[in-house]
Formats: structure tokens, C-alpha cells, sequence
């Protein structure tokens, strides 16, 4: 795909986006798309094959590139404590990139049970973001922290702090909020990888 057509794919998404965000999953039509992207529909449909292959490639294209700006973060620095501030920090982007992720990603998740492709795109993510944690856990424990911590166990963990974290943040509706529930996600992560206990259980 050339430059020029990718520009007006990702012009489309983000339409679908705010639209998504402003409407709703279910009400939004492929013309309050174009709308949204000031396009006709025909360009629309000339990109993708109906609605439902824009959400597809929506979610895709959201949660890769939420992906690929965490593992760039993490990489960024070299020791585990580092690391983990640095993946907590970049999920906690900025209120409004935030609200505007999660209000979507929830209108997903209603049709994920409906949808093997939503599905997949879905499952994949969090692999993504285990792999992040388990990451930082070896890290940490080739440094000698993180010694009492199952790597699978605490990768589950850390993401669903992360995302129950900011949850909590976007339904009290209070954007002064959002670095004291950064802070807080930080402080029980840190907390819960010096103190976890072993076991060979299973989530």
C-alpha cells in the first residue's frame, strides 16, 4: 500500500475513532463515518469492506500501536524498576488520550463474544502486554529483584492493574485524578513484584 492510501486509511480510523467515542459502537453508520472523515462514502467502502471491517482494523490498528509505543518505552531504558515506570507512564498517556481509548476499547469489548475476528484481535493485544511484563519481571530478575514473582502470573497482574487503574480513573470522571491513579497503579505493581510470594499457580 503507497503513502497516499495509507494516509487516507489511517484518516478513516481516526474518524471512526471520535466517532465511535461520540456515538456509540451501534449507532455509528458508515456516513457518520465519512462525515467524521470528511470523505465520501464511497471512499469508504473503497478501503474497506463494510463496517464491520472498519471496526477490525480500528481495534488492530489501536492496540498495535498502543503495543509498539510501550515496548519502545520500555526499551528505552536499561534497569527493571526503569522499565516499569516507564510502561506505566506510557499507559497512562494523558487524560484524554486515555478517556478516548477506554470509552472505545469498552464499546469493544460488548462485541468481542460476537465476533471471532474482535476476538483475536483482542487476545492478541494482551499477549502483547503480558509479554511486556514478563519482560520487565526477567529483567528484574536478572538483577536480583523480582526473585519471588512467577513471571506469567506477575505479567497478568501487572496489565490488569494497569487497566483496573485506569477504569476506576475514567469512571469517576475527574481528569485532576489521573496522576495520583498513575502513581497508585505504580506503587501497588512495585509493591506486589518485591513481596510476591511463588507458586505455581495459574489466572
Amino acid at each position: 500500500m503507497n503513502n497516499r492510501a495509507e494516509k487516507r486509511r489511517k484518516q478513516i480510523l481516526r474518524a471512526t475513532l471520535n466517532a465511535i467515542c461520540d456515538k456509540g459502537f451501534s449507532a455509528v453508520t458508515l456516513q457518520e463515518i465519512a462525515d467524521y472523515a470528511d470523505v465520501s462514502k464511497g471512499v469508504i467502502s473503497y478501503y474497506f469492506t463494510n463496517k464491520e471491517d472498519v471496526f477490525y482494523h480500528l481495534l488492530d490498528w489501536m492496540t498495535e500501536k498502543i503495543y509498539q509505543n510501550e515496548y519502545a518505552a520500555i526499551n528505552k531504558e536499561d534497569k527493571a524498576v526503569d522499565k516499569l515506570r516507564a510502561y506505566v507512564n506510557t499507559a497512562f498517556k494523558s487524560p484524554e488520550e486515555n478517556r478516548v481509548f477506554y470509552r472505545v476499547y469498552l464499546e469493544f469489548l460488548a462485541q468481542v463474544n460476537q465476533s471471532e475476528r474482535l476476538r483475536s484481535i483482542n487476545n492478541n493485544f494482551y499477549k502483547n502486554c503480558w509479554f511486556i511484563g514478563s519482560e520487565i519481571i526477567k529483567k528484574g530478575q536478572s538483577e536480583g529483584i523480582f526473585t519471588n514473582v512467577d513471571i506469567e502470573k506477575g505479567s497478568y497482574m501487572i496489565r490488569s492493574s494497569i487497566d483496573g487503574y485506569l477504569l476506576q480513573w475514567l469512571m469517576r470522571n475527574e481528569e485532576q485524578l489521573h496522576s495520583l491513579y498513575r502513581e497508585n497503579c505504580y506503587e501497588t505493581v512495585i509493591a506486589y513484584l518485591n513481596k510476591a510470594p511463588t507458586n505455581d499457580s495459574k489466572i
